[in-house]
């Protein structure tokens, strides 16, 4: 087959989007399919185009045997609504008027959110092209920003949601990231026969158990304390703050040490107010690239995985926890819902309700003393190896393509005869 899969995410940036992206492709691409991707130029999230694709409006990429094609992007740093909005749309409208002319022949065409602007110009791509799209849900747009207090209910969301409906309505199937989400487009009348659940998972051979990394916790500061670590984007969906307050809390305990690794909206408000409070036991320090992020969690005796304390939460699943329980590295999850459904049956975290201070300083101390924290990343590992392979979940998301380009073709020879 000649499979498109676009998203606005993609490698080099290091994101839940563009892990699964490149992943996904190369089970496709070992399968023996040609794999065409559609993106824009690397710039998640601090809004800076990296050496090599600066000074470009469009370019073909040869990434691992994928063919990859990188259209012009406003460039923005990932804050502020407006110019993420733009940021989204001018990919929206170059992936259209610079790649669609050159892209050449597709059996079927995959758009991942988060955004889904770019989902209308899968629709366009489709139609023109005239193969079936897969609208693959990773967040429940707009309504996330509802929940977030972005954007007030009113005219302008009325729009998006109607927007929102008529791309599940033009696409030939939805492929969701949780179980919670797929009850959710069902509840809202997308037909269930539809919708297919393919979890993220993790890349067991780049993410596995590995002996504690002394060196990084030297470089770090760290040498001799329980390292809690944090590795992800600092949004406004992270409530980090919350760490924050629980570090406050251990400022006096000369066991602990708090580590943030990475980048977003949130960054610099986080870094002044540790400053402002004078937080000896916090680091902050930048994004590491993916081939460097199991080393990270190496360093670390616990990670978290946090998430704000809004109902939609309880059906995203950070795809951190599988990478996590894969390093075989306990976690303590500040979540609920379908995520804290998962940890608990890893066997390998403790749960707290979300911006919980006082629940979290207690999870930190009780993972402290546990004399079996070994054993929980241990059993983490197994449970990921046998339920969230990325090849296994990868193999049935080519069989669901294969279905679709047939049920295509066989529409198509029909009409011809």
């Amino acid at each position: 087959m000649n499979i498109g899969y676009m998203c606005q995410y993609f490698a080099p940036e290091v994101s839940a989007p563009s892990a699964r992206g490149l992943e996904m492709a190369r089970v496709w691409r070992d399968a023996g399919h040609a794999v065409k991707v559609v993106t824009a130029f690397p710039n998640h999230p601090r809004g800076v185009v990296p050496e090599g694709y600066r000074g470009r409006r469009w370019m073909l990429e040869a990434m691992e045997g994928l063919t990859v094609y990188r259209s012009w992007v406003y460039v923005t740093p990932n804050e502020g609504f407006v110019k993420r909005i733009l940021n989204h749309l001018s990919f929206t409208a170059s992936a259209v008027f610079q790649t669609m002319p050159r892209i050449g022949p597709l059996d079927v065409l995959v758009v991942s959110s988060p955004s889904f602007f770019p989902v209308v110009a899968a629709w366009v791509i489709s139609r023109v092209k005239r193969v079936p799209f897969v609208f693959e849900v990773r967040d429940l747009w707009p309504g996330i920003f509802v929940m977030l207090g972005v954007l007030k209910r009113g005219p302008i969301l009325r729009v998006l949601e109607a927007l929102e409906m008529f791309l599940y309505r033009r696409a030939a199937h939805i492929v969701t990231v949780t179980h919670a989400f797929k009850r959710i487009l069902v509840d809202r009348g997308v037909p269930e026969s539809k919708v297919t659940v393919i979890t993220n998972g993790v890349d067991l051979e780049l993410f596995a158990p590995a002996p504690v990394n002394e060196a990084l916790r030297e470089e770090w500061g760290v040498t001799g304390k329980f390292v809690a670590l944090y590795l992800g984007t600092h949004g406004i969906s992270q409530a980090l703050e919350t760490h924050l307050a629980a570090a406050e809390v251990l400022r006096d305990d000369p066991d602990f040490a708090f580590v943030f690794i990475g980048d977003g909206a949130r960054k610099r408000d986080l870094v002044a107010m540790a400053e402002a409070k004078g937080l000896t036991n916090v680091r902050f320090l930048d994004p590491v690239p993916k081939d460097q992020v199991p080393a990270c969690y190496a360093a670390a005796d616990v990670c978290f995985v946090p998430l704000r304390d809004i109902p939609l939460f309880d059906s995203f699943i950070p795809s951190k926890i599988f990478e996590i329980l894969g390093c075989a590295r306990p976690i303590i999850g500040s979540v609920e819902g379908e995520p804290a459904e998962i940890l608990v049956a890893s066997g390998a975290a403790r749960v707290v309700k979300p911006e919980d201070v006082d629940a979290l300083v207690a999870a930190l101390g009780a993972m402290l003393d546990d004399p079996h924290l070994a054993a929980r990343g241990a059993r983490g590992r197994h449970f990921v190896e046998t339920h969230y392979d990325r090849t296994a979940l990868a193999r049935r998301y080519e069989a669901l393509l294969a279905g679709l380009a047939c049920q295509q073709g066989a529409a198509a020879r029909e009409v011809e005869a």
